[in-house]
């Protein structure tokens, strides 16, 4: 059965989502996580802010990939079209700082993507291994996380968000059900991106 968020249910989510994201310079990534897990995290330091050349845009086709997930599977975006809006959420690497803050943190708007008939799809260059060891000590995610680690990159390559490191830029696209690209973040790789503004974009959808 469809749950359905009531109107303050869905304030106080937002609220929380705001408050997230403007605390998040000031807190800690993965504070909330065992101490095992925190001194796992490897900080690479401050990083260029941005190092690669978006190739798509707002109005494009988004393009189509089908990549291997930790759950075994595999996940094709193309699979969404006229089920759900879908935000491709790319993230730098594994066992990063912000990265371990950021995807959990999605957790607390769960009932907010399903009111909008959106899921998330996060995306990294690393290997399942090492994702499926880095989720599982995270507690699990709600949504599909996939390799985009061979073809090296090629999926980050193909939105133009390879950085010349190798790894993906941290950004935010969202997708509707018609496979249409709505909105583009390319955030600053060393910050997490702002909940609030993406739960905007994704009332735009209805």
């Amino acid at each position: 059965m469809k749950r359905i968020v009531s109107a303050p249910l869905f304030v106080l989510l937002c609220a929380l989502s705001l408050a997230q994201a403007a605390s998040a310079a000031q807190t800690a990534p993965g504070a909330d996580q065992p101490a095992s897990f925190q001194q796992s995290i490897y900080a690479p330091g401050i990083l260029k802010p941005v190092d690669s050349a978006l190739a798509v845009k707002i109005g494009d086709k988004a393009p189509d990939f089908t990549l291997p997930s930790i759950s075994g599977g595999k996940v094709r975006l193309s699979s969404y079209q006229g089920v759900k809006n879908v935000v491709l959420t790319f993230v730098p690497a594994a066992w990063t700082p912000v990265c371990s803050g950021q995807w959990p943190g999605y957790a607390i708007v769960k009932d907010v993507f399903d009111k909008y008939d959106a899921t998330l799809v996060g995306v990294t260059v690393d290997n399942i291994p090492t994702l499926y060891s880095w989720v599982t000590q995270m507690g699990g995610l709600w949504f599909p996380v996939v390799s985009d680690f061979w073809p090296h990159g090629a999926t980050a390559k193909a939105y133009g968000l390879l950085r010349s490191d190798g790894m993906a830029e941290r950004a935010l696209v969202l997708i509707d059900k018609q496979g249409i690209i709505r909105y583009i973040d390319v955030h600053d790789i060393n910050t997490r991106p702002d909940l609030g503004v993406l739960i905007e974009e994704m009332k735009k959808l209805k």
